[in-house]
């Protein structure tokens, strides 16, 4: 009993100096970092062909998975929606799920989301969403695997993309539930506004502007 609470109190911890340690434009200015480092990967080219058809992307700089006993996961980003070459939003979620079973230690990673079609977009719109179940998503293509699409990468509306420790892959998020950030997206905006309303705002700020740089030039990159 002692060790389960132990677990409660580890998890609880970690991430609760997670979900409030970053601002919005902290989270855009990791998200920055995040880009630049992707964009150095070998293989970056076949995902950066998948970002070049997506309706929008999502980011997720730092993203904790931790657990002892019990485990979990928590994370902040944002998604900027992509129409025509022209960028819009951002709106800001967090990300986090929950699972059991003999597990130890802690991991930090970064989630890049491609969403592929108008169902993973309004996804991000809803309130509450779980990966999975309420949206298809699959381990991202990366190398070789990029080649052959399986049943399930088929039936994905949102293909995720991890980096952890220098490596880069596709990553399984099934589970997983998104929500929209009130108090980010009021934070940024400068008011309560829907996550449809930002999306549908040209990406104009000037805070943006680098982030929307080194993503048009990862896209670039696609072969």
């Amino acid at each position: 009993m002692r060790k389960i609470l132990f677990a409660f109190v580890l998890v609880g911890f970690v991430f609760s100096g997670m979900a409030f340690a970053a601002k919005s434009d902290e989270i855009i200015d990791d998200a920055l970092s995040m880009i630049n480092e992707i964009s150095t990967q070998d293989d970056v080219s076949r995902m950066a062909k998948t970002l070049k058809t997506s309706y929008a992307i999502a980011l997720v700089p730092s993203m904790v998975k931790a657990g002892f006993l019990l485990g979990g996961e928590y994370g902040e980003g944002l998604i900027l929606r992509r129409e025509k070459g022209k960028w819009y939003g951002p709106s800001f979620y967090n990300i986090g799920g929950g699972s059991f079973g003999l597990q130890l230690g802690a991991q930090k990673i970064s989630l890049l989301l491609a969403v592929i079609n108008e169902k993973g977009v309004r996804a991000f719109m809803s309130s509450k969403t779980k990966l999975g179940g309420d949206v298809g998503v699959a381990a991202g293509p990366v190398g070789r695997r990029a080649e052959a699409a399986t049943d399930a990468q088929a039936k994905a509306s949102i293909y995720s993309y991890s980096m952890s420790k220098g490596l880069f892959a596709g990553v399984s998020l099934e589970g997983s539930v998104i929500s929209i950030s009130v108090k980010r997206n009021s934070e940024y905006w400068g008011s309560n506004i829907a996550a449809s309303e930002a999306l549908e705002r040209p990406a104009n700020k000037k805070n943006i502007q680098p982030l929307l740089k080194a993503l048009n030039e990862l896209i670039k990159k696609a072969k």
